[in-house]
């Protein structure tokens, strides 16, 4: 329900135990199958979050408490991993292809 903003069954007229469900999940005999990409339950959330240049604003080490400047993701009371933000660099320049010496013609 949460995960696609669905309504659910009602809760009466003969509906018992599957208040918090989908409902149908297609047609009958035609087209005889569920198509693809049908919102259908499953798990949400709980994903890893990368925040990067915030900046650590003091450390107090008698409460072992690190306190950082900006948006910290995770809920109150979670734990949060920091490391270092020093990434890979790529090559600042980019070499032409090479022509080939027999032929006379770009690789």
């Amino acid at each position: 329900m949460k995960r696609w903003n669905f309504r659910g069954l009602r809760a009466t007229h003969g509906v018992s135990i599957r208040h918090r469900s989908h409902g149908s999940t297609g047609g009958r005999q035609d087209p005889g199958r569920v198509f693809k990409n049908k919102k259908m339950a499953g798990h949400m959330g709980q994903r890893q979050v990368t925040t990067l240049n915030l900046q650590v604003a003091a450390v107090d080490t008698e409460n072992n408490v690190l306190m950082l400047k900006g948006a910290v993701p995770g809920s109150k009371g979670s734990y949060v991993l920091v490391r270092d933000c020093i990434k890979n660099k790529r090559a600042k320049v980019v070499q032409a292809p090479k022509a080939d010496k027999k032929a006379g013609k770009a690789a």
